[in-house]
């Protein structure tokens, strides 16, 4: 890493650097104008002079010129802007994309892993989803065949209610078969434009696939991660509350972690397999691993802006201005005015990362209004970007001026109101596509339906946007019949009346009859997520089924 850090450094503003020319000459300058012993060479002998003049000390001092001239090189430096790293393009997201893919055999019901492998696979799932708020990720489960439980989203919730349906009861065909599930990763990935990773939750991967994988490595920038869940020495494997599977004897069936398997895929591929622990130590890590892939694949794309590190030069400039304060040096208000301008072109050109940007808040705890001292060197959209890229959403929102910007910060913040004023104001694609995300995120799906729709009409074909709008119109519309993956919701009930009377006529409306459809579309979608709500596994299992029986209708073996 180093050795490319190396060769890729250059300066964004090599033209500056010819200021160092007078900065190295004012030293000389001044350096032989201090000089006692050249001042008095014409004056008095040399072999009386050196015992004439006094340096004032035993060794070496640090004099004002020395100051001067390292503030000089060190803001040269700061100005022609060092670089050895490229940065995101800011419309792009901070998370890379992650599809979590997991093994739902049977095997995975083992008790080696208290309480249980499929049951410890599912925490740390959720230890992984808070480790990465707001980060874009998709499940899939796999056995004998591969599903997509849910596409590639931020949405936490809808992970809480599809983790709990996950059983190995809900495949429709044994076996462990991960090529089909890494062809259905890709395939989820393709769609994306940021590089991404793929996650395996498994107990093992035969050795037998590991060419596969080699084959896919070397033509996708992806990268696969196996986070290995199991023992050596294995369990029994249980097959319901207090039951375990046995063989034809009777005995116990125990199921053991496939090292050798993992073994031959490490060997074979650059694939990063992480054994579990109790602690959050393995997501942590794997967190780590999927964001430095995306810096790694980033490097290379030569669209990518250079990052300007000119900023880091201010903290010795700062250190070394403060010399200037010690009995018997001089206050140099020029150099002081310097180290401010060098101050104000660094962070006024810099995008990066930055922590540190303080805010003020008025009473109602948003952003104050008025003039602050930051105003100087940064732009009110240079400072809602270092608050965005600290995390502070929120204050990011109320600084930005760009309204696509303060929208993005907006909805990071969970202020989707806020969010969707924001994107309004913008008559393009992308705004009406963020409009659809917030308005799904609130809850309002036909409004979240129309801002896709207007996406999809400026970008026919932009598939995000019809992913996500053909997921929240199934949210409002009653599931297709046969050819949809959504089970069927359930009935209205049967309120026909067979027979009414009234006792009085006079006091009561006219005779009728109670109509078939009192439902309307949002109420049947509302009845339909509460039978999904309440019973994941059925949704699974009847939705698995689907898909399988159509794939194998089709000739199909994955």
């Amino acid at each position: 890493m180093l050795e490319q850090m190396l060769a890729d450094f250059h300066f964004l503003r090599p033209q500056w650097l010819w200021a160092l020319a007078p900065t190295v000459l004012l030293y000389l300058l001044l350096s032989r104008r201090l000089d006692a012993r050249r001042r008095w060479r014409a004056v008095i002998a040399p072999h009386l002079l050196e015992h004439l003049v006094l340096d004032g000390s035993d060794g070496p001092r640090v004099r004002p010129i020395h100051l001067v001239t390292a503030v000089g090189v060190l803001a040269t430096l700061a100005v022609a802007g060092p670089t050895w790293e490229r940065e995101v393009s800011p419309f792009a997201e901070d998370d890379a994309p992650l599809v979590i893919v997991m093994d739902l055999s049977v095997s995975m019901n083992a008790i080696d892993v208290q309480p249980t492998r499929l049951e410890r696979a599912k925490q740390k799932v959720r230890d992984l989803l808070e480790l990465r708020p707001g980060a874009r990720t998709a499940l899939i489960a796999y056995s004998g065949s591969a599903h997509t439980v849910l596409p590639l989203s931020n949405d936490v919730s809808m992970f809480e209610v599809f983790l709990d349906g996950l059983d190995s009861s809900v495949m429709p065909v044994d076996g462990k078969d991960p090529i089909a599930a890494l062809i259905l990763a890709d395939s989820l990935l393709a769609r994306d434009s940021v590089p991404g990773s793929v996650l395996f939750l498994t107990d093992g991967i035969s050795s037998d696939v590991a060419p596969a994988f080699a084959e896919r490595e070397a033509e996708s920038q992806d990268e696969v991660i196996v986070l290995a869940i199991g023992t050596t020495e294995g369990g029994p494997i249980r097959s319901g509350r207090d039951q375990f599977v046995t063989d034809e004897s009777g005995r116990r069936v125990v199921a053991t972690l496939d090292r050798a398997g993992l073994d031959a895929l490490g060997e074979q591929t650059s694939t990063f397999i992480a054994g579990s622990t109790v602690d959050a130590r393995d997501v942590e890590r794997i967190k780590r691993r999927v964001q430095s892939n995306l810096r790694r694949v980033q490097q290379d794309d030569p669209t990518a802006r250079w990052k300007d590190a000119g900023y880091y030069f201010l903290y010795p400039i700062v250190l070394l201005a403060l010399l200037w304060f010690r009995k018997g040096w001089t206050v140099r208000w020029g150099a002081i005015a310097l180290v401010a301008w060098t101050a104000g072109c660094a962070t006024g050109g810099r995008t990066g990362n930055t922590d540190g940007l303080a805010s003020e808040t008025d009473e109602h705890g948003g952003v104050a209004a008025g003039f602050r001292f930051v105003d100087l060197w940064l732009t009110a959209d240079q400072q809602g970007r270092r608050l965005f890229d600290a995390g502070r959403f929120t204050d990011a929102a109320a600084r930005f001026e760009d309204p696509m910007w303060r929208a993005t910060a907006a909805y990071r913040a969970g202020d989707y109101e806020g969010a969707i004023l924001a994107w309004a104001l913008i008559e393009v694609p992308e705004a009406d596509y963020g409009m659809g995300n917030a308005y799904a995120l609130r809850g309002d799906y036909p409004s979240a339906v129309a801002s896709y729709d207007r996406a999809l009409a400026a970008r026919p074909a932009w598939v995000e946007a019809r992913e996500n709008r053909d997921f929240v119109a199934s949210l409002i519309l009653p599931p297709p019949d046969d050819s949809g993956d959504l089970p069927e919701p359930a009935p209205p009930p049967n309120l026909e009346a067979d027979d009414v009377e009234f006792d009085d006529e006079d006091r009561q409306g006219e005779r009728g009859e109670v109509p078939q459809e009192l439902l309307t579309d949002d109420e049947l979608a509302e009845i339909w997520l509460r039978r999904l709500q309440t019973s994941p596994e059925d949704f699974l299992r009847r939705r698995f089924l689907i898909e399988q029986a159509r794939r194998t209708g089709q000739g199909a073996d994955r």
